[in-house]
């Protein structure tokens, strides 16, 4: 095909062009061109392929000059200074060609041989443009899209990557808290707690992949709650309730955990959280709640954690998940309903 365009195509634009204006006079003078001389009539069309092969040379250079100098620039500014351009080269070389072969065959060079030679031309030129550089237009649409969608690609992994490195020292401050007031009372069962903790942070380190098996999520979350039991009161009464159907879906890591641990720090009152995971028609269903204390305000219960989770969910699930969060009389709930379908 680039044969097609460089080798085949000049010449035939140049006959297209010689032939139009041919027509043209010989319909307003009644002469019928065959009836001239062959030779006459292959020196116009010879000189009609040379200009055919430098006009369009000329084209090609001037688009690729204004590739290079605007290459990111598709304003109306833009193309019509690449119209005026070619216009101005399609005037110079049509009257540099064809002006001298009209008034040197014939009746010589009349009015309607300039009009011709200065209207005829020009459309095919425009044409001409119209087609090549919409196709270039088009090409560089894609590609400057293709490239916005993937910086904007970059910058949501970036932030995720962000708000992850901002969650775990959050996470760690207080299971490190944990283990440190355990020490005090139990050194033997501080170690086990250690290694239930190495558990917790394997799985975040190691298990990132952009979704994993609910059933990880799951032992994760036992593994949290149990850890999370050690520091707790002995009055806690913690019931948790997760549908046995949830098996082979996939979400995204550590999105449950926000919650679970807000409960935990922030239980209070008749010391009481409940926690169910369910699966629902199109998706998954997580509800907790927890007392607290008459004197909290649902302002003091943002913090990081949720702050965090909202954006991740805004993130990874765009338009597809609900999440409430609310004080409810002397408890705190929260819901969260994820659509994986």
């Amino acid at each position: 095909m680039e044969k097609f365009w460089k080798y085949i195509f000049p010449p035939l634009y140049g006959l297209l062009v010689y032939f139009t204006i041919r027509l043209l006079l010989d319909s307003v003078t009644c002469m019928k061109f065959w009836h001239r001389t062959l030779l006459l009539n292959a020196i116009e069309m010879a000189t009609s392929v040379v200009m055919g092969y430098l006009l369009l040379w000329l084209y090609q250079r001037l688009f690729r000059y204004f590739d290079k100098q605007w290459r990111a620039d598709f304003s109306v500014k833009r193309i019509a200074k690449e119209l005026l351009f070619v216009f101005l080269l399609n005037q110079l070389v049509q009257n540099l060609f064809m002006t001298p072969m009209a008034a040197l065959t014939d009746d010589g060079l009349q009015w309607y041989d300039i009009a011709d030679i200065n209207t005829i031309p020009l459309l095919y030129a425009f044409i001409y443009y119209g087609v090549v550089r919409s196709n270039t237009f088009l090409q560089a649409y894609i590609q400057n899209r293709l490239l916005l969608e993937k910086i904007t690609n970059d910058k949501l992994q970036t932030e995720l990557k962000f708000l992850k490195a901002q969650y775990h020292p959050h996470f760690l401050f207080n299971a490190l808290n944990t283990i440190y007031f355990q020490m005090d009372e139990n050194v033997g069962e501080a170690k086990k707690t250690v290694e239930k903790f190495a558990e917790l942070l394997r799985y975040q380190l190691y298990d990132q992949q952009h979704t994993v098996s609910i059933s990880s999520e799951i032992q994760y979350l036992k593994n949290f709650i149990d850890l999370q039991k050690i520091r707790t009161s002995g009055k806690l009464r913690l019931h948790v309730v997760i549908d046995k159907s949830l098996n082979g879906e996939q979400v995204y890591p550590l999105l449950f955990l926000p919650l679970v641990e807000n409960a935990f720090k922030y239980v209070g009152g008749d010391y009481q959280i409940e926690l169910a995971l369910q699966k629902v028609d199109d998706g998954i269903c997580f509800c907790i709640e927890n007392s607290v204390p008459g004197e909290i305000r649902f302002e003091k219960k943002g913090g990081i954690g949720l702050e965090n989770l909202q954006r991740r969910l805004a993130l990874l699930y765009p338009g597809k998940h609900s999440f409430v969060a609310k004080i409810k009389q002397d408890t705190f709930f929260a819901e969260l309903k994820l659509t994986l379908n």
